[in-house]
């Protein structure tokens, strides 16, 4: 379970440090219980994310199954995609 108050935190974090790798890897380090991704938001079309920004958006993962996949209901999320938008 992830909570909005814990994806508030790590969006002001990013916003803070900015959106690149090892910024996710400090969150890693954070938020140890929280699986962290980190792609260009470009890798994820037609997908909504539960928190949007202009230079990131957040994406939760259900990592319950054998294999990965978006969600938005944080009770059975187990992680977080950081998504950096690239300005057009």
């Amino acid at each position: 379970m992830i909570t909005l108050n814990q994806v508030n935190a790590i969006a002001a974090t990013l916003v803070t440090a900015g959106v690149e790798e090892s910024t996710v890897s400090d969150l890693r380090q954070l938020y140890q219980a929280i699986h962290f991704t980190y792609c260009m938001d470009d890798d994820l079309p037609n997908n909504t994310p539960v928190m949007e920004h202009q230079d990131f958006n957040l994406y939760l993962i259900d990592g319950r199954e054998h294999c990965l996949c978006l969600t938005n209901d944080f009770d059975v999320a187990t992680g977080i995609v950081v998504a950096e938008v690239i300005p057009d």
